[in-house]
């Protein structure tokens, strides 16, 4: 594993990590007597916005909750106590959520920078992944995390959700079967208010209770520029 605060390049980063974790890549075993093969124990990564909403959806399947910042963690953990299987544990850093056995998928909805290293880390230790979108940063991660997938023989879902709505892919196939006759020419359009980026005169002020080298993975540790650190727009 790359050191955090080591000067490094995003693919240096993950290359590295695909070699030291190939050891880590033997099935994973089904943890208990008393928990149901069809049970899927699931951990979320990333607790802000569409964590939370992983964590509505998964429910009583969850078992462990990450997130870098210490105070998200808190307060998403209280607000789902009474939600989470048993068993469950809370984490800073996703690599210690990840030596875990008895977890089957991971859930990740960091921030995009991240989200290919971390779906490979987890493939390299025996987890499924459902990964928000964009599942990479660039073209050569994705294509990496592809490889992982096929290396591991792991389950890799990106969590676009309209094309994993049922009455949508209906919908599509009721089109796609001529329902709405020969379709010549179609528009979209959407319409969605932003709060504007804004920019600092000075660096944004991490808060103490972020791991911020964790919060950065393989991007360069910077100073930034910007309202506030928990998503912007996707620049990240």
């Amino acid at each position: 594993m790359v050191q955090q605060g080591a000067s490094t390049t995003r693919r240096e980063f993950l290359a590295t990590t695909a070699i030291a974790g190939a050891a880590l890549a033997a099935p994973h075993i089904a943890m208990g007597a008393t928990r149901s093969q069809d049970d899927i124990r699931v951990a979320v990564i990333g607790l802000n916005g569409r964590g939370r909403a992983h964590i509505e959806g998964f429910r009583k399947h969850v078992v462990a909750l990450c997130d870098v910042d210490k105070k998200v963690l808190e307060r998403t953990a209280a607000k789902y106590a009474d939600k989470m299987a048993p068993g469950g544990g809370t984490y800073t850093d996703y690599r210690r959520l990840l030596e875990r056995d008895d977890i089957d998928a991971v859930s990740i909805a960091t921030p995009n920078h991240t989200h290919s290293l971390i779906a490979i880390e987890a493939m390299q230790a025996g987890k499924d992944v459902y990964v928000e979108k964009p599942v990479s940063h660039n073209v050569w991660e994705g294509r990496q995390l592809a490889l992982a997938a096929q290396q591991f023989g792991k389950i890799v879902q990106c969590g676009t959700q309209a094309r994993s709505s049922r009455g949508l892919q209906e919908a599509v196939a009721w089109v796609q079967g001529g329902g709405l006759g020969a379709i010549q020419y179609a528009l979209g359009t959407c319409y969605k208010p932003r709060e504007p980026i804004g920019k600092l005169d000075s660096p944004l002020e991490i808060p103490s209770s972020i791991d911020y080298d964790m919060w950065c993975g393989p991007a360069d540790k910077v100073d930034l520029y910007r309202p506030r650190l928990h998503y912007d727009w996707h620049w990240d």
